[in-house]
């Protein structure tokens, strides 16, 4: 009982700094738990060794629920949520999530390592090197059917890798030239769905595996879901406030700096 404390203790301790992170940057925080956790779940031995990153990434993604929940209230309390085109965003990147997360008892530990190693390297790269020297072009969003096809696939992406979809969507709404505040809203907004979907799928395909009364809903591990959703709830609302007042893009070199070491964690593992 002392260790199961410890353990929710410790995903506390995560949900307070992914929260912040979530309402600053539109992003659900998984690129952070899934390898902090699977450290977690790994030194407290919770369970077999070759479903730790799944977990990990199922219960990330479940965690972004209430995540994204509270950080969407407050980016739409200030007006940040684009709900013009927001609907047609969801729609794909709920398909996306779904798919991805049916797909997760098929795919091997080590792939799926992978992937979100070089998911994370890009995105790293993107927010690197994104500001000031982009293009001053500009874009106009595709038609609704499109959009809705292309975050298909950023919502298949996301929920296979665990995160609430901003790292890849707010780049891509940008590209577009839709306002970063904008965009970070939306993605925060989008972020319910692609957890929503994702975790229906990860509760389904892990069912058979893993069972309730040792804590699992599927491939959700839920003291650590109560863990890192009883902190992240509260300091999510604060990130978003925080866009109004902390240079972003500063913030967003620093954290590419943090998802290279987290990259290179995952591969060396």
């Amino acid at each position: 009982m002392s260790e199961l404390i410890l353990l929710i203790f410790y995903c506390a301790l995560l949900g307070s700094g992914v929260g912040f992170l979530a309402g600053l940057l539109g992003i659900g925080g998984g690129l952070v738990i899934v390898p902090i956790l699977s450290s977690i779940l790994l030194h407290f031995r919770v369970l077999p060794i070759e479903h730790i990153v799944i977990t990990a990434i199922a219960t990330s993604l479940a965690s972004i629920l209430f995540t994204s929940t509270s950080s969407a209230l407050a980016h739409h309390k200030n007006g940040n949520v684009p709900w013009d085109i927001a609907p047609w965003i969801m729609v794909g990147v709920a398909l996306g999530a779904l798919l991805s997360g049916f797909m997760a008892a098929w795919l091997p530990e080590k792939a799926v390592r992978m992937v979100f190693a070089i998911s994370v390297m890009l995105i790293a790269l993107k927010m690197m090197f994104s500001g000031k020297s982009q293009a001053q072009k500009q874009r106009n969003l595709p038609n609704k059917g499109v959009l809705a096809l292309l975050t298909s696939l950023t919502g298949g992406l996301s929920a296979m890798i665990g995160i609430g979809g901003g790292a890849v969507l707010v780049p891509l709404l940008t590209f577009f030239s839709l306002d970063m505040k904008k965009a970070i809203g939306c993605a925060s907004a989008c972020g319910i769905v692609i957890a929503l979907f994702g975790s229906i799928g990860y509760i389904t395909s892990g069912s058979d595996l893993l069972a309730l009364q040792d804590g699992f809903a599927g491939f959700v591990y839920l003291p650590a879901l109560i863990g890192i959703v009883c902190t992240s709830w509260f300091t999510a609302p604060l990130g978003a406030k925080a866009t109004h007042v902390l240079p972003v893009s500063t913030i967003k070199k620093i954290f590419a700096a943090l998802l290279f070491l987290v990259a290179t964690k995952m591969l060396l593992v």
